[in-house]
């Protein structure tokens, strides 16, 4: 699924530069916050069973409109990301929570009229971990009978606290005299994993991957 999000969006990314050279629009630069709701897991090699995490998002968002159909977005977002593990005894649990700090550069891909648009947005992201919290009602002989890598997971903090991947979707704008509202759906894929992958190291990928929806209110500057 990574790799197939990754043509796409590169696809994408070769349509916006495409389109780039079009008639010039009126230069719109707005600023505003935005808050949602997404789920998370860790794709980890060897593979874990895991559950999706649900998660707040809270941001700010600036745009900048500099060409018809086209704009550049920068956000500074606190996300709530990690992993839920699945047992088969329901009543067991271990869940990471994760908190980080992200900037996503996106690119702003949109049709429409005056009142509506629909839109994409694309683009990279690099964050930073800031705290990280765990959930785990294992018993101790449990615990035992478990694979040695997933005991040795968890007993280890998140080793690699810088954050980067890609990430988009797509999203409608409403247009009012009190303001822009967006409503939009996104997806993020890690590039990088939370935990060291050298030889030795008991999981070579443990990279996030994440799916939100959030509502982004735009005041016209």
């Amino acid at each position: 699924m990574g790799k197939r999000f990754i043509s796409i969006s590169i696809i994408l990314f070769v349509f916006a530069v495409a389109i780039h050279g079009q008639s010039a629009f009126k230069k719109e630069l707005s600023m505003g916050g935005s808050f949602g709701m997404g789920v998370s897991t860790v794709s980890f090699v060897p593979k874990i069973q895991t559950k999706f995490l649900l998660g707040t998002h809270i941001g700010f968002t600036s745009r900048w409109i500099t060409e018809n159909h086209l704009g550049i977005i920068l956000e500074v977002n606190y996300t709530q990301q990690g992993w839920d593990e699945k047992f088969e005894d329901k009543m067991l649990q271990y869940t990471r929570k994760i908190d980080i700090i992200e900037v996503p550069f996106l690119t702003h891909i949109y049709f429409g009229g005056k009142r509506m648009r629909f839109f994409i947005n694309l683009g990279p992201k690099i964050g930073f971990v800031m705290n990280e919290k765990t959930v785990n009602n294992l018993p101790g002989d449990f615990e035992e009978t478990l694979d040695s890598r997933y005991r040795e997971l968890h007993a280890k903090p998140v080793e690699k606290k810088f954050a980067w991947g890609i990430g988009g979707g797509p999203g409608v704008e409403l247009k009012t005299g009190a303001g822009n509202f967006l409503l939009e759906g996104r997806y993020y894929y890690g590039l990088g994993d939370l935990f060291n992958n050298r030889k030795g190291d008991p999981f070579p990928q443990s990279s996030s991957q994440v799916i939100f929806g959030k509502l982004t209110y735009l005041i016209p500057l």
